[in-house]
């Protein structure tokens, strides 16, 4: 999915194995410990929506909606990170809720705006798509109905 926008390239670059995989070894390092830190957990979280993998994503989010909740000083850098993880598993309004918070706080922001403009997109998408299928229903259920009279008038 390239894009011309300038700022969204975390919408399409993930980290390597090898650099999320020490991003995870830290995290559990410190999870044996029984104290991990809230840097530690962002940078794993942070991984792990870059992830092209859905499984990554939720875990990711999950990680920093945690910190979200729990750390009022460390909001504001995880709205980004929260809408972007959101927009990658196709959650367009909860992306869209964290990025306009996070633009109310930081109008100018430009990686704000860039994802913005690709939240959009995908509801403009999702839109299209619900809308092909609504036809098809509705094509289908004629092509039924249609059956079922020239049945009924052949007996």
């Amino acid at each position: 999915m390239p894009t011309d926008l300038p700022y969204a390239a975390d919408a399409e670059v993930s980290l390597s194995y090898d650099e999320l995989e020490v991003l995870k070894l830290q995290y559990q390092k410190e999870l044996a410990q029984s104290h991990v830190t809230v840097q530690t957990k962002f940078n794993y979280g942070w991984g792990l929506v870059k992830s092209p993998i859905r499984t990554h994503q939720v875990e990711g989010v999950r990680l920093l909606q945690d910190i979200f909740r729990t750390e009022p000083t460390r909001r504001r850098e995880c709205l980004y990170y929260l809408a972007l993880g959101h927009y990658k598993m196709g959650n367009f309004e909860e992306a869209r809720r964290f990025n306009n918070l996070l633009l109310e706080k930081e109008p100018t922001n430009l990686q704000a705006q860039s994802l913005s403009s690709l939240i959009e997109k995908g509801v403009a998408r999702e839109g299209y798509v619900g809308m092909a299928l609504a036809g098809g229903v509705a094509a289908l259920g004629t092509l039924l109905v249609a059956g079922l009279i020239r049945r009924a008038t052949r007996k």
